[in-house]
């Protein structure tokens, strides 16, 4: 396997970043990852906040068959398509296949898995959750408001997360929660992320058109 980059304050691989990007965009009504926010496709912002997190990789998980999205072409880390393993099967499936893609690579060190449509990813917050992974957690992801678990975005290491993924699809699950939850994920209390992201951002998608509104508003996402 070939070494794609290393920490040089850690020693560790840096991460690979992973972009959910097969949805369908059913309450959208049209593509929404290819939808214009500042100038740039919707799809291009979490693309951006996973190299500015540190990525040496990124990889855009989109559907089976179909066209290929734009990329931005001023971001530093390559950036390589993966084909769903099915259509339309919902994150878990997508976080499987990224991973899958991972692999091929390299069996360790950590992935940075967010959704095309996260807008307002900050970049301290992603790659702190790549620091207590890099700790000794499997994973790591963050707690909203409420105190509940949000499955994206996260951080996982790379080998028992493709195990964990592989066993919960062959047993039929498909909630992308349940793998922080089997891999006994290091949550994060919103008063401690937030001191790096105070608006709390992070956590916003795209769901219809009137979101983007609020997204462009709050701006491309900040350097960590």
């Amino acid at each position: 396997m070939s070494d794609l980059g290393s920490d040089p304050m850690t020693g560790s691989r840096s991460p690979v970043g992973i972009v959910l990007a097969g949805g369908r965009s059913s309450r959208f009504g049209r593509d929404k990852l290819a939808e214009p926010i500042d100038g740039e496709p919707l799809l291009w912002r979490p693309i951006r906040a996973l190299a500015a997190a540190g990525c040496v990789e990124i990889l855009i998980v989109i559907p089976p068959t179909g066209g290929e999205p734009d990329r931005p072409p001023d971001v530093a880390p390559p950036i390589r398509l993966v084909r769903d393993r099915e259509a339309f099967g919902g994150p878990l499936v997508g976080a499987w296949s990224g991973l899958a893609a991972v692999t091929e690579r390299r069996s360790d060190g950590a992935a940075l898995i967010v959704a095309g449509d996260q807008p307002s990813l900050v970049p301290a917050v992603l790659a702190d959750l790549v620091e207590r992974v890099r700790a000794g957690r499997q994973a790591a992801a963050l707690a909203d408001p409420s105190g509940r678990m949000r499955p994206l975005p996260m951080a996982l290491a790379v080998a028992p997360a493709m195990v964990a993924a592989t066993a919960l699809l062959d047993s039929g699950e498909r909630r992308l929660r349940a793998l922080p939850t089997l891999l006994e994920a290091d949550v994060v209390p919103l008063a401690i992320w937030r001191r790096l992201d105070p608006s709390a951002g992070t956590l916003d998608d795209v769901d219809e058109p009137t979101d983007l509104a609020s997204s462009s508003e709050s701006g491309s996402p900040a350097q960590p």
